[in-house]
């Protein structure tokens, strides 16, 4: 059974995975405006895999005797500057994710709520694989400065699969 304190902070974290989905949707629609099929086809994985988070804490919530609640989600940003821009916008996103999960987790530590603070660990880890994976598009970024992204855009979905970022 969750206490009243975990639930909350828990399908707080629904809403947050929720936006998080809708934030690289609308990331990833820009993208494809702009001509970026690659860019464009990482955040729409990256949307896909924020709305199957959000479902993994509704079943947790649902499963722990709580009630997850579904609200309405605030409207992302629809254009931006540039890719750089957009990729700080997803590590500062991510890094506000993982501050989250690190609050439900010391919460659950309060709570002596250890069911849910083991069950949390994936995301946790998953967190940390995220921000390094970002990091490491910016770092690439960096490198090339802000032309020639056609052999960034072309290459963008091997680093899903080559153990630089997680392909969950």
């Amino acid at each position: 059974m969750l206490s009243t304190k975990v639930e909350e902070l828990l399908n707080t974290q629904v809403e947050k995975e929720g936006y998080s989905s809708l934030l690289y949707l609308s990331m990833a629609s820009w993208a494809e405006t702009k001509g970026y099929p690659g860019i464009s086809q990482w955040l729409y994985a990256q949307a896909d895999e924020e709305k199957n988070h959000m479902l993994e804490f509704i079943h947790y919530i649902n499963d722990r005797g709580g009630k997850a609640l579904i609200s309405g989600l605030k409207k992302p940003p629809e254009t931006y500057r540039g890719i750089k821009q957009l990729f700080n916008d997803v590590m500062s996103h991510e890094q506000f994710i993982s501050a989250s999960i690190n609050d439900i987790v010391g919460l659950c530590v309060q709570e002596k709520d250890f069911t849910t603070q083991n069950w949390l660990q994936s995301f946790v880890a998953e967190q940390i694989e995220e921000e390094a994976s970002v990091q490491a598009i910016l770092d690439r970024l960096n490198l090339i400065g802000d032309n020639n992204l056609y052999m960034f855009d072309r290459d963008i979905m091997s680093m899903r699969s080559s153990g630089t970022e997680s392909d969950e």
